[in-house]
């Protein structure tokens, strides 16, 4: 069985879309193929973003910053925008049949010391955390309520 895939788009893969591309997929990993991308890549996935993830037990250390074209070409199912610029240039890719917006503040953005920065990348992290376990229980429910197609 092919799992659908879910495309979480920023403007720059480098923050916010990483972190709930390794939250969802360690809650999802089973039913979803999880992936992430940018409007306009940054070429890089930000330190503090890392850090805080492995505080979780989640390692995003292997993760890339990618451009959204190159899933132009493949079946997404379904398109998760977390900025507003992303939700504003988002393409329609093939097979797709949802598309939600759920915008965090960009921790990359946070002023201060190193300490307070990591303090904003966590706050940003646990929203991320709650929305996209939240969604990903439900996408098991519906998986679980959903009949069997017997052939």
């Amino acid at each position: 069985m092919n799992k659908p895939t879910v495309l979480i788009l920023c403007t720059g893969n480098s923050c916010r879309s990483h972190l709930a591309e390794g939250i969802l997929r360690s809650v999802a990993c089973e039913t979803l193929d999880v992936q992430s991308a940018g409007s306009k890549p940054a070429g890089y996935v930000h330190p503090l973003a890392i850090q805080v993830m492995e505080e979780i037990g989640i390692d995003i250390s292997k993760h890339t910053s990618k451009h959204m074209d190159l899933f132009l070409a493949r079946s997404v199912e379904t398109v998760i925008t977390i900025c507003g610029n992303a939700d504003q240039v988002c393409p329609i890719y093939p097979g797709q049949l949802n598309r939600h917006h759920w915008g965090f503040d960009d921790p990359a953005h946070a002023q201060g010391t190193e300490t307070e920065k990591l303090l904003a990348f966590r706050r940003v992290r646990d929203e991320i955390s709650r929305i996209f376990t939240a969604y990903a229980i439900g996408r098991r429910d519906q998986l679980k309520s959903t009949p069997a197609v017997s052939v």
